[in-house]
């Protein structure tokens, strides 16, 4: 019998998930993931808002009424080391990362897989709006969910072959209201539930005050803005206060809207300038991780997300030495961020992703 660990979160999606897998008649475990959250009153009162007391209460009530064992898993020391100091240590050298990417590298599907596979478990599924194909050759490919608004093979893209192999995501096939039309209809009490937002381990949401807190000292020391030749406008507040393609609260004046373009961290200068300035018909990417896992060895046509909620654009990708890449986009895009992840794609096809450069 094929044995299956479902990553619950007392949402519907995860919930949905594991019913369906019930259903088709595998073993089904449900495992819940405790993560690290600030120790605060704000908020969610230190409780990280992926697994509040009330979201463990609801899982292990899901599970209870699918007859399937449930255990919670203390990751809370993985969580912070990996994914928090992460988030602070990128912060620190003035570039945005993004942590979900991280969470699905080493957290899910690293950490969480690994103590799966412990138990004797054969796949791991999550509820994650992707979908699974196989190539002639066995190798799997992960492709957008159907529907657009919810898919999250960008998050995912970091996932290798030996990931991916032992992956599920039951409830990639369907939509959002399909899913909580499935819940009610499995009598699931989340049937309704609204979706998770924002940094999950901060207690108000304020990214910036977490850091401000949590940061090396000198992190939000005051320095000069500039512009590209160099011409000094005012005074910045800390960089980490601010955003590529940020126009707002710069506090400085000038003949034309000016926006952020660089955080020079070694310099500790915000370099700030036009429109015009802002946009990019190139990027590099680094760490690059292709899910088939063969590098292609030329230049290749794609699609490029630079952020979740990005619309993919075209570009033709070049392989560079190191595991990086070169994407010479077809059109200028704005705030092409430092951190981020550069998705490509190829119609619904998810090749792989890296993490855009200085």
């Amino acid at each position: 019998m094929t044995t299956v660990v479902v990553a619950m979160s007392g949402g519907v999606d995860s919930s949905v998930a594991a019913a369906l897998l019930v259903q088709q008649g595998y073993t089904v475990i449900g495992m819940m993931m405790r993560l690290w959250a600030e120790d605060t009153t704000v908020g969610n009162g230190g409780h990280n808002r992926c697994c509040t007391p009330d979201q463990m209460a609801d899982a292990r009530r899901i599970a209870s009424d699918l007859g399937i064992p449930f255990y919670v898993l203390d990751t809370r020391e993985v969580f912070r080391r990996d994914i928090v100091q992460f988030f602070i240590d990128q912060h620190a050298e003035g570039v945005t990362p993004n942590p979900c990417l991280a969470c699905n590298r080493h957290i899910r599907f690293e950490w969480l897989l690994n103590n799966a596979l412990a138990m004797g478990a054969d796949y791991l599924a999550t509820g994650h709006y992707a979908r699974l194909t196989h190539a002639e050759d066995g190798t799997v490919e992960l492709r957008k969910a159907y529907t657009a608004e919810k898919d999250q093979s960008y998050v995912l893209s970091v996932l290798t072959q030996e990931k991916l192999q032992r992956a599920m995501f039951p409830i990639g096939e369907y939509t959002k209201p399909q899913v909580r039309e499935m819940a009610a209809s499995f009598g699931l009490p989340v049937a309704s539930k609204s979706d998770s937002q924002d940094l999950c381990f901060l207690g108000d949401g304020d990214y910036r005050r977490f850091l401000r807190e949590n940061g090396p000292a000198g992190m939000f020391e005051v320095g000069p803005i500039v512009t590209t030749d160099g011409q000094e406008l005012g005074t910045h507040t800390g960089l980490p206060n601010y955003t590529i393609g940020q126009r707002k609260g710069l506090g400085v004046a000038a003949a034309e809207p000016l926006y952020v373009l660089e955080l020079d961290t070694k310099a500790n200068r915000l370099i700030v300038g036009t429109r015009d300035e802002l946009g990019r018909d190139w990027l590099t990417a680094k760490q690059m991780s292709w899910i088939s896992g063969q590098v292609p060895i030329t230049p290749l046509e794609v699609e490029v997300k630079i952020r979740y909620k990005a619309h993919p654009v075209p570009a033709l990708a070049t392989p560079l030495d190191g595991g990086r890449l070169h994407l010479q986009l077809n059109d200028p895009l704005r705030d092409v961020t430092p951190g981020q992840g550069a998705v490509l794609y190829q119609d619904d096809l998810c090749l792989g992703s890296g993490i855009i450069e200085r």
